[in-house]
This record gives structure tokens, sequence and C-alpha cells, in this order.
């Protein structure tokens, strides 16, 4: 039940944060800090728990609950938890966390209203992560959008209307999308097997014509790619980032867009294999078009916040390089770099926030000299944008070196290409110090530099960027199992289509339920079958 528990605290907490707001001003804030407290020490004891025991329910599964929901339709409510799961919902507390210290003061109108979507946000967010139903995945996908729609047009700036509409617009209708793509997938396995399911597990495998798969596959594949975003469905990041508060950049970079990443991981390639390797070259076009197009934008940016928008443009590119790559040093760095992109752009966003909350500006044009005034401020900035252009001893540098040295041997051409997108975020982080920090005020102003609470979330992150920096092997140890069930339920011809039949070999591979699914695999993946 601790995963239940796990989506259920927050969706308490939001309500009681609402709710005791009225009677006691001020107590909201505290009240949501208490109960995701309260639910990153379950998951924390969860974590370490199966880490010591390591429990395996089937496969790469470390607990799981499976009760029927809507059993006329084949929907389960049905949450596992592997070991990617469990890293992302670590990820998905942590910067909860720093999201609700960011709008400690930040947010004065409405503050319980403010918090209950945040903490309902958080809650779906947890769903999405856990899911193995595809009606409940979509249900969570869904619920992650609506709480966030109102933070950014009840407590955005200037153009917050536009920005939320245009939120709205594209992630609903790239959700459609996926919906009709699983109600096809349903029909489509229940004519094959007359057994109608969402299960996740049971969908594994379906016999699906090539040019239907190629179809359904891109009804996943665009609702993620919205998500993370990939160019050219991009063009709504920029502008939820600019006018959301600092609380809702911070989700949006650390969290929402790892969805669509873990959407690609969980589904796309497991679910339409074939499909997903034929789409590789295009897929891997479109990650290098991502990782020099948010590059050179980010360049020709003068408002913080855009400019931190778009390199998210470029950093997820590399994540969806790596994921089309699909192999373990591929998927190895794309779990690094979907980690530690979060914790260093919502770090900035977390800083740019709190210097805006003291300028009110986001214009490089009118800053200059700042660090002679905010010192700590200017030396904690520093360190994230080293950490987001992969300074080595960073853990970016480490998800982005994974990915770089799996994705060559795939597509030489784009890797070359990708990385020089490296160059570029060296230039655009440091032209960003130098315009805010260095050289002389444009404006002569005294602003207090970071709070002691402030300083702490900060110190929070810059723990966890080192450590990730310098000791990734629990995270790699964590995730191990689950990317080689992932790779073990894609056919390894994904990048081999050149085999003979001679060749391959069939093995099966046990899932919950006692049933054998048997897919082909090559010799040299047959190592990953032992699950």
């Amino acid at each position: 039940m601790i995963l239940v528990w796990l989506i259920v605290i927050p969706i308490m907490g939001g309500l009681a944060a609402w709710l005791l707001e009225r009677k006691n001003p001020g107590s909201a804030r505290w009240t949501a800090l208490l109960f995701l407290l309260a639910n990153l020490l379950a998951a924390c004891f969860f974590a370490l728990r199966h880490a010591e025991q390591a429990t395996i329910i089937a496969g790469p599964w470390l607990a799981a609950i499976d009760v029927p929901w809507i059993p006329a339709f084949g929907i389960h409510f049905h949450l596992a938890v592997d070991g990617l799961s469990l890293v992302l919902i670590l990820l998905t507390h942590f910067l909860g966390l720093v999201a609700i210290v960011s709008s400690w003061t930040e947010i004065t109108d409405r503050v319980g209203f403010f918090f209950f979507n945040l903490m309902w946000v958080l809650a779906g967010i947890m769903g999405v992560f856990m899911a193995l139903d595809l009606f409940l995945f979509y249900f969570f996908w869904e619920m992650m959008l609506i709480p966030m729609f109102f933070m950014i047009i009840i407590w955005g700036h200037e153009n917050r209307i536009y920005a939320g509409v245009k939120f709205f617009l594209f992630t609903q209708i790239s959700g459609l999308l996926m919906l009709v793509a699983i109600l096809c997938l349903y029909f489509i396995h229940g004519q094959n097997t007359g057994v109608y399911t969402f299960n996740y597990l049971d969908l594994i495998g379906t016999s699906i014509p090539p040019k239907t798969a190629m179809w359904l596959m891109m009804g996943f594949l665009i609702a993620f790619a919205v998500k993370l975003p990939a160019v050219p469905v991009h063009s709504w990041l920029p502008d939820a980032h600019t006018e959301a508060p600092t609380a809702g950049s911070i989700i949006l970079a650390g969290l929402l867009l790892k969805t669509g990443a873990y959407g690609m991981l969980r589904f796309v390639v497991p679910l339409f294999p074939m499909a997903a390797r034929d789409f590789t070259p295009i897929a891997m076009g479109l990650s290098v078009a991502a990782i020099l197009y948010g590059a050179w934008l980010s360049l020709s940016q003068t408002d913080l916040k855009r400019l931190v928008a778009y390199s998210s443009v470029s950093h997820m590119g590399f994540v969806m390089l790596g994921i089309f790559a699909w192999n373990t040093l591929a998927l190895q760095g794309t779990v690094i770099q979907i980690i530690c992109h979060g914790i260093s752009t919502g770090a900035l966003f977390f800083l740019v926030g709190a210097l805006q909350e003291r300028t009110h500006s986001r214009d490089i044009d009118h800053m200059g000299g700042l660090w002679t005034v905010a010192p700590k401020m200017g030396g904690v900035t520093l360190l994230f944008a080293l950490a987001s252009l992969g300074l080595p001893g960073l853990g970016n540098f480490v998800g982005e070196f994974l990915i770089l040295l799996g994705s060559y041997p795939v597509n030489s051409t784009m890797t070359i290409l990708a990385s020089l997108g490296l160059i570029a975020a060296a230039i655009y982080s440091l032209w960003m110090i130098q315009a805010a920090f260095h050289g002389s005020p444009k404006e002569k102003k005294m602003i207090p530099d970071l709070s002691a609470r402030e300083s702490a979330a900060l110190a929070a992150m810059i723990a966890a960027i080192i450590w990730l920096g310098l000791y990734p092997q629990p995270v790699f140890r964590t995730v191990e199992p689950a990317l080689r069930f992932l790779e073990s339920i894609a056919v390894p011809e994904y990048h081999n289509g050149d085999q003979t039949p001679e060749e391959t070999m069939i093995v099966y591979h046990t899932v919950p339920g006692n049933r054998n699914i048997g897919l082909p695999h090559s010799r040299q993946g047959a190592r990953y079958a032992s699950h």
C-alpha cells in the first residue's frame, strides 16, 4: 500500500493546505512542507528497505499493487515501482520541496489554493512514474495538466493567460493523440488474444502490422515529445517558463519535462521496438536539431528565464538522443541526464526567481555587477551554470558523456553534431554569468543576498549535483535491473536489422501472471533474458 500512499499523501496535503489557510493564514506553506517531508521519508524508507533486501516481485519490480478498477473494460488500478521509477519518485520529492521553499515569500495571494495545485501536480507526476495500466497512466498524465495550468494563469507574470492557454492546448491535443493510440492498441490486442486489457505487461509483444505500429508509436511519441519538449513542438515551453511563478518553472523543468523522457523509455520503444528502430534516424536528427537550435536561441536571449528555458530544450535533446541510441551506456547516461538536468536547471530557475523577486526584472541588459552586492548568489549561480555546460566533476557531465559515448556507434555523424551543443552551452552559460554578475552595474541596486532558507535549499542541490558528478554508481546500481528489463523486451535487432535468421533465437521472459512472451533476441542480447 505504500505505493498508494505516495500518491494519496500529497493529495491530502494539498487539500489540508487549502482548507487550513482559510482559518490560519500562513499555515498553507508549513502544511504542504510537512506533508511532502512525510512522503519523502516514506519514499526513502521504501528505497532503503528494498535496496537492502533486494526484493523482486517479477522482473525488475520492487513492489506492485494490482486491483480491478473497471473490470468490464479490463482497467486495473495497477501501480509498480522499479529502479527507474524509484529514482524519479525521489527526484519528484526533492524538487517538490525546493519548489515549496522557492514560493515561501513569492506567493502572497490565495496561498492555500496555490499549494493545493502544487501538491496535486506532484501527486500526478508520481502516478505517471508508477502506473502500469495504460488507462491509469493516461489519467495521471491528464491530472498533471490542470493544476499546472492554474499555477501559470493565476500566479504567473504579465502574459500568463497566453502562456497558460498555449501550454494547455499543446499538452491536451498531444495527450488526446496518445489516448487514441492507447485505445487502438487495446482493441488490436483484444482481437489478437481475446483478452481486452490496458495492462502494460500484457500489451508488450502485441502483434501489430508494421504500418499500424508506426502510426500507434507516433501517437505516443508526439505526446511525449511535446512534454520533453522536442523540436518542432517546443514553442510552448519558453512562454510557460517565462510567465510561470518560480515554483511552476522548477516543476516544469525538473519534473514535467521528465515525464516525456520517461514515457519514451517505458512505452515508446518497448511497445513498438521495430517501429522505433525504423524511426531512429529521424529521432536522432530531431534530437540534434533540438540540441543546436535550443543552444542557438539561448545565445540570443536577454530574458534570464527564456535563456534557461531554451537551454532546457537543448539539454533534453541529449536525453532523446540517448533513448533512441538504446544501448546500456546511452540509457545510463539518459537517466543521469534526466536527474541532473532537473537539479541544475531547477536551481537556475530558483535563482532567477530570487533575482526577479529582488530586482523586479529578468532583463540581463539592466543587470551587471551583482556579484559585489550578492556574492553568495553569484557563486551559486556560477556553479550551476558550470553544471549546465557539462563541467567534469558535476553530474551533467556524466550524463552527456555517456550519451555521446553510447550514441557514437549507432550514428557517429549525429553524435559529432550533438557535441557542438556542449561548446554552445559553455558560451551562453558563461555569458549569462558575465552579463548579470560581473562588469559595471547598469543600474545601482542594493539587493539582499541569499537568505538562510534559500541557502539551505541550494546547498542540498549543490551536494546532489556534486555527488552525482563524482559518485553516480548508486544510481546506476538502482536502475540497472530496470534498464536491462527495458532492453530485453525491446528486440536487440533494434540496431542490427542485417542479422540472418540463423543468428536469431527465441528467448522467453516470465512476466506477472506466469505468462511467457516469446520475443526474438540476438545471441549478443541473450544475456538480458535472465529476468
